[in-house]
């Protein structure tokens, strides 16, 4: 097609179209007209503008018409698919070879995919198609055409290619060098300050991944090299997601810069290191990574945990506790002495819950000291300690300084061996609230662990206030859910064996740009709080049976994992699948 046959869509025609399909009200149509005399934006797409008016949906007034909700429409009056551009989904050194920036740039194109036969290419402009011809000519390839919002495209285009520039120039530069070890002793020289120029490349690199993180709400950062490549991940909502694959020249590289930044040694890469890194996101937070590496087959594999400061300020009922769950775990944590358990796999979120307990307890009457491996996220309000084996500093010698430290509660990160648990409850014996975790499925399978460490049974007794399990869920994207049926069939096998009044509907996950298309939005904790009882304290002896265990408490009021996650689908918080996914088949039995 010739240029001549394109036409640009004009604010005045766009907002005519969308009066005559019932999408604007007169009011705002008439307001919509004198949009471009009073911004003064006139270079902005139709679409920006009149999605920066924060007009409503004549049609669904509680919808706005967004830059992606005006695209769908757009792309339905041309009858053309529409996308919402997923930056986990693209392959970004495929799709930038396949044209140059200035080109992109000068038609306001971005490819998104790209396959063997075709190169599908979204524009903001339907009826604009002189491009088409010279990308068919130059890759050899049919162009599928796709429509998405120009702020997006903006965004992308941008980031996309000087990603992809800085890691072409980086693989250049390091080519030339004479080996990988080169550019590693060349950075341990130069440090974060980096004296050649060839590292800026790598420092936009590094500025990116972190920056790209922070976006994606990610948890973890995952680097890992291959034979030929360097792997990244995210882990977003407890998921991992591959977000890209660099030269693996380019990913040693990386993580020698992220070392020098977080003052590791560089030259060491035969041994595990840890380190900690501060830094900001995008709207100025200060936050906290901590850094591990461990030697691999083909180098360094780091991990970078990133720490959200929100996590302490959050209350109970942002945690996903009920309220009966909250009354019953108030009541535990109330006594001033005895001990408390929580329990879950690593990343289940035990750690936030005891960070937010004892910022709760931690008045300025009480004195409480934590010793940890390593120190999560540092708290003013506590004082921390850390485990160092090294020099023999161990949880069961922690707890004995601490407790010459005159403690009101105490936390220790996890009970692991026979030593620290005798410790810990003598503590709890002696007048101290001590806070602990420990590796269960669930909350009764604590009092059989304990006892297989080879703690007394009458100790238990004594000095356990309760155990909580719990697990997190990720929970349902309120932008695009969609209410659906209830499984008849999932949904008895998450409430077996209570029966329980199935919901009229639940709500499933679609997938929006909001959620970065998973359908989820952040986690929120299910519980299992075991609070000890006459009747439970009984039960405990060396012969426990932990299936009686479980049903005694149960007997007593205590709700399961998966109960307290049924009450959160009949609330479409989040869905029968995603609860099933994490918590413990063995527990469905009993």
């Amino acid at each position: 097609m010739h240029a001549s046959s394109d036409r640009y869509i004009t604010l005045s025609t766009m907002l005519e179209d969308l009066r005559r399909d019932g999408l604007l009200s007169e009011e705002e149509y008439q307001q919509g007209l004198n949009i471009r005399r009073e911004s003064g934006e006139g270079h902005l797409h139709a679409v920006t503008l009149i999605a920066r008016q924060n007009f409503h949906d004549a049609r669904k007034p509680d919808k706005l018409l967004s830059e992606d909700a005006l695209m769908a429409w757009l792309a339905q009056q041309n009858n053309m698919p529409s996308v919402i551009i997923d930056p986990l989904e693209i392959d970004v050194s495929a799709i930038t070879d396949v044209m140059s920036y200035a080109f992109a740039e000068r038609h306001k194109i971005l490819a998104v995919a790209v396959n063997a036969e075709e190169v599908t290419v979204a524009s903001a402009e339907p009826l604009v198609n002189s491009w088409v011809a010279d990308v068919e000519h130059v890759t050899r390839r049919l162009v599928k055409r796709v429509l998405t919002s120009p702020a997006s495209m903006e965004r992308f285009r941008v980031e996309f290619y000087q990603l992809a520039n800085s890691v072409n120039r980086a693989r250049k530069d390091h080519n030339d060098a004479s080996s990988v070890q080169n550019l590693e002793s060349m950075l341990e020289l130069g440090g974060a300050r980096t004296p050649d120029a060839n590292d800026e490349h790598i420092v936009n690199i590094v500025d990116w991944l972190l920056q790209y993180a922070f976006d994606q709400r990610a948890s973890d950062i995952h680097l890992e090299p291959r034979r030929d490549v360097g792997h990244v991940r995210f882990r977003i909502d407890g998921v991992l997601h591959n977000v890209y694959e660099f030269p693996s020249q380019v990913g040693l590289a990386v993580i020698a810069r992220l070392k020098s930044l977080g003052r590791m040694n560089i030259a060491e890469k035969r041994r595990p290191q840890d380190s900690r890194l501060k830094t900001k996101t995008p709207s100025g937070q200060e936050v906290e990574l901590r850094i591990s590496t461990l030697p691999t087959a083909f180098g360094e594999k780091m991990v970078m945990r990133i720490f959200d400061p929100q996590v302490l300020v959050r209350s109970f009922h942002e945690l996903g506790f009920g309220s009966e769950d909250q009354r019953r775990w108030n009541r535990m944590t109330a006594n001033n002495h005895g001990i408390i358990f929580v329990t879950g796999p690593t990343g289940s979120g035990k750690t936030t819950t005891l960070y937010t307990t004892l910022k709760q307890l931690a008045t300025s009457e009480v004195n409480v000291s934590t010793i940890e491996d390593p120190i999560e996220m540092v708290e003013p309000a506590f004082n921390q300690m850390q485990v160092q084996p090294g020099i023999d500093l161990t949880f069961a010698s922690g707890v004995r300084a601490l407790l010459r430290q005159d403690p009101d509660i105490i936390m220790v990160g996890e009970v692991r061996d026979l030593e620290t648990a005798e410790i810990a409850v003598q503590a709890a014996l002696t007048g101290h609230l001590v806070l602990s975790t420990l590796h269960t499925n669930d909350a009764p399978s604590a009092f059989t662990r304990l006892l297989e460490l080879g703690l007394p049974g009458y100790l238990i007794r004594s000095s356990v206030l309760g155990v909580m399990a719990q697990r997190l869920v990720r929970t349902l994207c309120p932008h695009c859910k969609k209410k659906t049926k209830v499984d008849e069939k999932l949904w008895k096998q998450l409430t077996a064996p209570w029966l329980v009044k199935t919901p009229q509907h639940v709500h499933t996950a679609v997938g929006c740009l909001e959620c970065r298309g998973t359908g989820y939005m952040g986690r929120m904790g299910i519980y299992e709080v075991m609070p000890m009882s006459e009747v439970l304290e009984g039960l405990i002896t060396e012969q426990t049976d932990h299936v009686k265990l479980r049903q005694a408490a149960m007997k007593e009021g205590m709700h399961s994992l998966r109960l307290s996650g049924a009450h959160k689908v009949a609330a479409g918080m989040t869905t029968i699948e995603e609860v099933l996914r994490v918590s413990p088949l063995s527990l469905a039995r009993h």
